[in-house]
């Protein structure tokens, strides 16, 4: 998964005609940290999407102004624009995740 530092790495990742996958995560939230084992092996199946990391607290301007509170988050974008979301502050599991993450399939087209 690719890191994002700064607002002009985010928005080269996000003026993209594939879909990209952003992630909100932090280093001290356990249930960011319980993702982190299979989410290697959800982006290989998913592999025609773009991951993204972005470390919410390095952030945090961004995560505000996309209304990014509860993490792990994700949001999609496709060409500049926002296209899906999974954000609230609850666990996500590996089925939750590859279900976001199929109905992005109706996006791609």
């Amino acid at each position: 998964m690719k890191q994002i530092h700064n607002e002009q790495e985010f928005n080269t990742a996000i003026q993209n005609d594939k879909i990209s996958v952003i992630l909100f995560t932090t280093k001290w939230c356990g249930d960011c940290m319980f993702i982190k084992p299979f989410m290697p092996s959800v982006e290989a199946a998913y592999d025609t999407y773009d991951f993204y990391e972005i470390d919410r607290d390095e952030m945090m301007d961004l995560a505000q102004e996309l209304e990014i509170m509860g993490i792990p988050s994700f949001v999609s974008f496709k060409n500049g624009k926002e296209v899906s979301r999974f954000v609230s502050s609850l666990r996500k599991t590996r089925p939750e995740i590859e279900a976001y993450l199929d109905a992005l399939k109706d996006v791609e087209e």
